[in-house]
């Protein structure tokens, strides 16, 4: 496995060419932070990460986290990494000012968290639970919650965890059965089994602050009648410091495919005591703060991973000799990334990691604005970019991230398929991605049900506007961009086309069928519209500047290679149910 090397150069890039963090900067919320300062976070940021954090991937992997006795116990190599990321504060570079963070901007803090993540999968997996925790106590915890809970977990002493699912209900949270039992002063009592809990229990820290999804007494059936508590590890005594145990005890962790580091808990509740946040039946609405945040870093992941498999592939096809290139007379054989073949599987990678971090910081950035633009438009404008884009980045960027994995491992051969090499890591740790914080095919469904029809699909048409109208700044950027402009315009003619038609159906059947194409669809054509724009910025200056020449060619290569696959992908999109449901259920085993 290769030493980890941040990407800093392409991060930056764009922060600045395609999240707009110049404008985001002018905001009064971000008034006390600067261009430079932000940079010397970012430089710092991967220092730490490629130093303290990476070393620590391969021991997570291989040790992993052990249950024993009741307890979870972590690899003592993540105990040295969390002192270290706890006492530099980089879970609080994004968190309120007023509960001890830095008050930087949200995209600022997933720059930081690629990184992070990068580093080592499993690892991250506990700061970002405990950031969706954060996010939904700033908006719906009480004062005095506030006060007890924000500035612990934004500082990191204390993690944070989602507490959704339950043995017999998956992703369908309308059939949960734990149970709270309001007490007298207010507070209540919580009952059940929980599974599937990410770092649900450990070492690391003195407490961890469940967010609990339960069903009271007289609450209505389904979805709208979870309501949501805080049930923290250990009670707080009258200084807000932990002191009894609470009734909830890990029982078991699963034994995993990948992130190994990663304790995944199966938790019972006996009596826990427990705290409402908001109100009784709202717990659904309330949790969909913290599922959305969490789905935008999960995709993240898909991010994450993808560049550090990709990393090492680079590595192995510079070092690794086999074989001759065509019309080359030298002795010996050649490196294998000479060879064309291997060539363009690093391309693939390279190309999609790059669209992917752009669509990612975009939907982050439209989150600041969201929150703190001066004019309503503008916050309106952006809330709705976010919600649009949020299934996209989670699904697609999830998708690509198992894809170019593997691709990963191809590249290595077969030593790949040894783990001595980490391929196959990446690969195993890749593959829950598209599973957890809503399956991509929910993922898909949101989109096409909820997010599609948005202001009667006026959302989702100014998004397309966005792509059509980069046609002309094309057409002046010179004859190399002919191609790419003429497949971003196919593209878009695939994805406005498979639109109007979801827009226009009547049988909802026919929009679920179609959901996960064209999703896939939405990914492929956005990934070159946000590359075809950071072409165009580099463009400008590449001729002196190899690295910019870089980026130029990287989104021709997308634009030519990855993005005519938009046509081929339409016809799935808009070919409605019948097809899905031709075979009846009872023949799909083939032993009718």
């Amino acid at each position: 496995m290769a030493e980890y090397k941040p990407p800093i150069r392409d991060i930056t890039f764009t922060l600045r060419n395609i999240a707009g963090l110049g404008d985001l900067l002018e905001y009064p919320a971000f008034g006390h932070v600067d261009a430079d300062t932000i940079d010397g976070i970012l430089d710092e940021a991967g220092r730490f990460t490629a130093e303290v954090v990476a070393p620590t991937n391969r021991v997570g992997d291989t040790e992993g986290a052990v249950f024993a006795d009741g307890a979870v116990t972590t690899p003592e190599a993540f105990h040295k990494a969390w002192r270290q990321f706890v006492e530099a504060g980089w879970n609080a570079v994004d968190g309120d000012p007023e509960y001890g963070g830095h008050g930087f901007p949200r995209v600022v803090g997933l720059a930081i968290k690629e990184m992070m993540v990068t580093s080592n999968m499993a690892f991250s997996l506990n700061p970002m639970l405990t950031g969706s925790a954060i996010s939904l106590l700033e908006h719906h915890g009480s004062d005095d919650q506030k006060a007890q809970y924000l500035e612990k977990l934004i500082t990191a002493q204390w993690t944070g965890t989602m507490v959704l699912t339950e043995p017999h209900a998956g992703s369908d949270l309308g059939t949960i059965r734990t149970r709270a039992e309001r007490n007298l002063d207010g507070s209540y009592r919580i009952s059940g089994t929980k599974i599937f809990i990410t770092w649900g229990d450990h070492d690391l820290t003195e407490n961890i602050i469940h967010l609990v999804l339960a069903r009271t007494s007289n609450g209505p059936p389904g979805t709208r009648g979870l309501s949501l508590f805080i049930v923290p590890k250990y009670t707080l005594d009258e200084n807000g410091e932990p002191a009894d145990r609470n009734g909830v005890e890990c029982v078991s962790i699963e034994h995993k495919l990948g992130i190994h580091g990663s304790p995944t808990c199966v938790l019972s509740f006996e009596d826990a005591a427990a705290y409402l946040v908001g109100d009784e039946n709202q717990g659904m609405r309330l949790m969909f703060t913290m599922m959305n945040q969490a789905r935008i870093e999960v995709g993240l992941e898909g991010l994450a991973i993808s560049e550090r498999a990709y990393q090492d592939a680079v590595a192995f096809a510079a070092d690794r000799h086999q074989g001759r290139t065509i019309g080359d007379a030298a002795e010996g054989n050649a490196p294998i990334i000479d060879h064309p073949d291997v060539r363009r599987m690093l391309m693939i990678m390279k190309a999609s990691t790059e669209a992917m971090r752009a669509m990612l910081y975009d939907t982050a950035a439209a989150t600041d604005r969201a929150q703190h633009a001066p004019d309503e438009e503008t916050r309106r404008i952006a809330a709705d970019r976010q919600a649009l884009l949020t299934p996209v980045v989670k699904a697609w960027c999830t998708d690509l991230g198992v894809e170019l994995t593997s691709l990963a491992l191809q590249v290595h051969g077969g030593a790949g398929y040894i783990e001595e090499t980490g391929a196959a890591q990446h690969y195993r740790d890749a593959r829950i991605a598209p599973i957890y914080e809503g399956t991509n095919g929910i993922q898909g469904v949101d989109l096409v049900t909820r997010k599609v029809p948005m202001d009667g699909g006026g959302v989702v048409r100014s998004y397309l506007a966005e792509i059509e109208a980069l046609d002309e700044p094309l057409g002046e950027a010179g004859e190399q961009f002919h191609a790419l402009r003429v497949n971003l315009r196919d593209g878009l003619a695939a994805l406005s086309s498979a639109t109007e038609w979801l827009l226009a159906r009547d049988d909802p059947n026919d929009g679920l069928a179609a959901a996960s194409p064209y999703l896939n669809l939405f990914g492929t054509v956005a990934g070159g519209f946000y590359l075809a724009r950071e072409a165009l910025h580099a463009t400008d200056h590449s001729d002196a500047n190899p690295w910019l020449s870089a980026k130029v060619e990287t989104a021709l290569f997308y634009g030519t290679r990855i993005l005519p696959g938009a046509k081929g992908i339409v016809g799935a999109a808009t070919s409605g149910h019948a097809g899905v449901f031709a075979v009846d259920a009872d023949m799909l085993g083939g032993t009718g």
